[in-house]
C-alpha cells in the first residue's frame, strides 16, 4: 500500500505557490517513500484562501492556522508566512508532534531560532523531522559543487566570494511593503536574500563563517503607504548588506546582498577558490558550473564548463535526458523529495532547524559588526 501523508500549509503567496508546485509534483516525477495529500491550505482571509486553495490544488481553508495546526490528517506543517510569526507556528506544530518545513530565514531573532531549534531537537526524540527551506542547495549545479569540494577537487578553500544582487525596491515610489518593515521581516536584503548565499557558501564548502566585518545601508528611508501612496512610512530594514568573513578551515570570503542591483532580477553568483582548483556558479545559467582543476598542465588547464543534466547529477536521474535544463521551481521539488524521505526513514532532514540558527547567529554578527563604526577607518581627506 502507498504510505500518504496530509499536508498543511500556512501563507499562500509567493513562496506558497512555490510549495504547493512542488508537493504536487514530487511523486508524479520521483517515487518517494510517502505520498504528499494537499489538505489544507491556511490564510487569514477566507475568500482569497479560498482562491488560492482552488488555483493550487489544496482541498481545505483554515483561517486560523492554530486550527490548521491541530487537525490530526495533518501530518507536516509547511511555513510560508513572514518571519514574525515563524516561532509561533513552529512550536506548536512541533508541540502536536508535526513534522514542520520552515521558510527562511528561520525566525527573525537569534533568541526566537534558539528556542525553535531547542524544540526541533526535543521532538526528534520522537520522530519529528523540522527542517528549513534554504532550497538553493537542491539545486543541481549547487549540489555537485558540493560534491567536488567533499571529494577533494579544489583543495583546501582559501575564498569564497557570493552574492545576490535584485533590484525589486530601485524606485523609491515602490510602496511599504512586509519585506521593508523590520518588526515583519526582521531584516531587510541582509535576511531575505543574504541568508540564502551564506547557507549556500557554507553548505559548498562544509564549513562555518566564524567571524564577520560588515555595513549596512538603507538608501531609500521613507516609502508610499500600500493602502495611502500620499503618505509615507519609515523602511526599518537594510537595503543592502556587504560583509567579509573567516572560515573554519582559514579561509577568507565576501558576500554581498541588495535588492538596489538595477537590472539584476535574482542574481546569485559564487565562486570558491582552493588549493587545487575552484568553482564559479550562476543562477542566471543554473544548469552550468563552472571547474577549474588547478592540477592540469598550465598550457590546457582553464575553467571549464559542465552542463549539469546528467543522470549522475544530484537529482537528475528523475528528470529529463541530458541536456534538457532545470528551472527555479524544481528545487522546491527536491526539498519536497528529501523531506518525505527522511520522515519515512526517520532521519534528520539538512538544512536542520540548527542550521537555521546558525545562519541565524551570522545575520545577528553582521548586524551588530554593522552597527559599530568605531571599527571603521577614515581615509584622509586629499
Amino acid at each position: 500500500m502507498t504510505m500518504r501523508i496530509g499536508i498543511g500549509m500556512v501563507g499562500h503567496s509567493f513562496m506558497g505557490r512555490a510549495h504547493s508546485q512542488a508537493w504536487r509534483d514530487v511523486h508524479r516525477v520521483f517515487t518517494p517513500p510517502l505520498v504528499p495529500d494537499l489538505l489544507a491550505l491556511g490564510g487569514r482571509d477566507h475568500d482569497r484562501a479560498r482562491a488560492a486553495a482552488d488555483r493550487l490544488g489544496w482541498a481545505e481553508v483554515e483561517t486560523d492556522w492554530r486550527a490548521l495546526v491541530e487537525r490530526p490528517d495533518v501530518g507536516l506543517v509547511d511555513i510560508c508566512t513572514p518571519g514574525d510569526s515563524h516561532r509561533d507556528i513552529a512550536l506548536a506544530a512541533l508541540a502536536a508532534g508535526k513534522h514542520v518545513l520552515c521558510e527562511k530565514p528561520l525566525a527573525n531573532s537569534v533568541a526566537e531560532a534558539e528556542e525553535m531549534a531547542a524544540a526541533a531537537e526535543r521532538a526528534a526524540a520522537d520522530g519529528v523531522v523540522a527542517t528549513v527551506g534554504f532550497t538553493y542547495r537542491r539545486v543541481p549545479a549547487i549540489g555537485l559543487a558540493r560534491r567536488l569540494v567533499a571529494e577533494g577537487r579544489i583543495g583546501t578553500v582559501r575564498h569564497v566570494r557570493a552574492a545576490y544582487l535584485q533590484d525589486w525596491i530601485v524606485d523609491p515610489s515602490f510602496p511599504l511593503l512586509w519585506r521593508l518593515q523590520a518588526d515583519r521581516a526582521g531584516s531587510g536584503a541582509l535576511g531575505d536574500i543574504g541568508a540564502h548565499i551564506v547557507d549556500a557558501a557554507q553548505y559548498v564548502t562544509g564549513e562555518l563563517l566564524t567571524m564577520v566585518s560588515a555595513q549596512t545601508i538603507t538608501f531609500v528611508p521613507q516609502r508610499p503607504l500600500p493602502d495611502d501612496p500620499s503618505a509615507t512610512g519609515e523602511v526599518t530594514v537594510d537595503d543592502a548588506a556587504v560583509f567579509t568573513a573567516r572560515l573554519t578551515g582559514g579561509g577568507l570570503a565576501t558576500f554581498e546582498a541588495t535588492r538596489f542591483a538595477a537590472g539584476r532580477k535574482n542574481a546569485i553568483r559564487l565562486e570558491i577558490e582552493g588549493s587545487a582548483g575552484s568553482l564559479a556558479f550562476d543562477f542566471e545559467a543554473m544548469n552550468e558550473l563552472w571547474f577549474h582543476d588547478h592540477t592540469e598542465p598550465a598550457a590546457t588547464a582553464g575553467f571549464r564548463r559542465i552542463l549539469v543534466t546528467e543522470p549522475d547529477h544530484p537529482y537528475l536521474d528523475g528528470w529529463w535526458p541530458p541536456g534538457h535544463g532545470l528551472g527555479y521551481q524544481h528545487a522546491f521539488t527536491h526539498q519536497a523529495l528529501d523531506l518525505l524521505t527522511g520522515i519515512a526513514a526517520g532521519e534528520p532532514v539538512r538544512p536542520t532547524f540548527a542550521d537555521g540558527l546558525q545562519v541565524q547567529r551570522v545575520l545577528d554578527a553582521v548586524v551588530r559588526s554593522a552597527a559599530d563604526e568605531s571599527r571603521l577607518t577614515a581615509v584622509p581627506a586629499p
